[in-house]
C-alpha cells in the first residue's frame, strides 16, 4: 500500500533535505577520492620521481644537555629540542617516538607523499635530516589510503564515509519514491549491482 499523501510529502522533504546536505558534505571529498582512485589504479603507469634533500644543524650546548641522560629505548624528543628543530629545520616532531641510544637518537618522519628521518649525535649535537618527496600525486594517493596522515585525517575519512552512506541510502529511498513514474529505475540499479558482481566472478581471481 502506498503511504498517505501527507506522510509521503513529509518523508520526501526529509529525504531531499538529508540527501542534499550529505551530498554537499561529500562533494569535494568524493571528487578527491574518485580522482585518486584512478591514479591508484594506474600507479604503475604514473612515473613518480623521488627528490631527496639533506639538511643539518648543530644543537647548542644548553639544548644538547637535555639529551645527554644515558637513556636507552623509545621516547619523544624533549620540548626544547623539538622547538629548536622546528625553528631551524621546519620539522614537526610532535609526540613521535624516537629511538635513543648512547651514541645517537634516530627519529623516523614518514608523511603522505614522502618519507624522512633525522638523527642526532648525542656527543656533538650534530643533526642530520633527510627528507624525500615523491610529488603531488603520491601525496594525494596517500591521503586516499590514510597512509601516515595522522589522527585528524583518520577522523575525516570516517566522517566522510558516514556522509557517503547517508547520501547513497537517501538516494536509494528517493529512487523508491519515484520508481513508479520512472520504469527504468530498478533495471538501472540492478545493472549497477550486477556489473561489479559479474566482473568479480569472471575476471577477479
Amino acid at each position: 500500500m502506498s503511504a498517505p499523501p501527507k506522510s509521503r510529502a513529509f518523508w520526501l522533504r526529509q529525504l531531499h533535505l538529508w540527501h542534499w546536505i550529505s551530498s554537499a558534505l561529500c562533494l569535494v571529498g568524493m571528487i578527491l577520492f574518485a580522482v585518486t582512485g584512478i591514479t591508484l589504479n594506474h600507479a604503475a603507469d604514473i612515473e613518480a620521481r623521488a627528490v631527496t634533500v639533506e639538511t643539518g644543524m648543530v644543537l647548542e650546548n644548553d639544548t644538547l644537555q637535555t639529551l645527554q641522560t644515558g637513556f636507552e629505548g623509545e621516547a619523544p624528543l624533549p620540548e626544547a629540542v623539538a622547538a629548536r628543530l622546528h625553528d631551524e629545520l621546519g620539522v614537526r616532531t610532535g609526540n613521535r617516538q624516537a629511538e635513543w641510544s648512547d651514541v645517537d637518537i634516530y627519529l623516523s618522519l614518514p608523511r603522505p607523499g614522502g618519507d624522512g628521518w633525522l638523527s642526532i649525535d648525542v656527543e656533538t649535537g650534530e643533526v642530520l635530516l633527510e627528507q624525500t618527496h615523491r610529488g603531488w600525486i603520491a601525496f594525494l594517493n596517500d591521503l586516499h589510503k590514510g597512509r601516515n596522515t595522522g589522527t585528524a585525517w583518520s577522523w575525516f575519512i570516517d566522517i566522510f564515509a558516514v556522509a557517503c552512506i547517508v547520501f547513497c541510502l537517501t538516494g536509494l529511498l528517493l529512487l523508491q519514491f519515484h520508481a513508479r513514474g520512472r520504469p527504468s529505475t530498478w533495471p538501472v540499479v540492478s545493472l549497477g549491482l550486477a556489473a561489479p558482481l559479474i566482473l568479480i566472478l569472471l575476471f577477479v581471481h
